[in-house]
């Protein structure tokens, strides 16, 4: 998947400055695509020049001037289209599985330090995305958000982002149950 298709389905929710589309992915997209302010307003400059968002440059007092971007038809088209391809398989590509893959008995200070920040991510970002959850349902009852808003695609990749973190929780806590064994075992074997 491409960065604009990111930019592209972020401003289906309206126009946005490139700073709030930074704000905005680090708060939503994040849990499923990162990027950098950098990679941002490089790749909104090369769509604007294709013609898949327009810029409007608003005047501020005692600020800069700023850029607000928005979805032009062509962008549309492009999101749509985006839309109706299969996905390409995901595959795991994580360091920390390669070092863990590594231990040998006796050899995993470093790896259990890894795994234990690792988990320690994970529970903040789960807290953030929980936060990001009960502000989208506001009053509503999950079922009846799901029923009626009328964009349910934030909140359903909100909810993967939420078990992705929940899953990378429980398997550091795997990790770290079975090294403490090993170690208490190679202690009194």
């Amino acid at each position: 998947m491409a960065l604009r298709n990111a930019i592209l389905a972020t401003l289906l929710d309206g126009e946005s400055s490139g700073y709030d589309l930074a704000k905005s992915f680090n708060a939503s997209v994040a849990n499923f695509w990162t990027a950098t302010p950098q990679q941002l307003y490089r790749e909104l400059d090369k769509m604007e020049s294709q013609g898949l968002v327009a810029a409007r440059v608003v005047e501020q007092r005692r600020r800069p001037t700023k850029r607000l971007f928005s979805l032009t038809d062509a962008g549309a088209a492009e999101l749509a289209e985006f839309t109706t391809r299969a996905p390409k398989p995901t595959a795991i590509r994580d360091e920390l599985l390669v070092q863990v893959q590594a231990i040998e008995a006796g050899d995993d200070k470093e790896v259990r330090c890894a795994v234990a920040d690792k988990m320690a991510i994970a529970e903040t970002k789960l807290k953030r995305f929980e936060r990001l959850r009960e502000r989208l349902l506001g009053e509503s009852a999950e079922a009846d958000f799901l029923a009626t808003a009328p964009r349910v695609g934030p909140y359903l990749t909100l909810a993967r982002g939420i078990a992705f973190e929940q899953e990378n929780i429980r398997w550091c806590e795997m990790v770290l149950a079975v090294l403490d064994r090993r170690a208490g075992e190679e202690r009194h074997g």
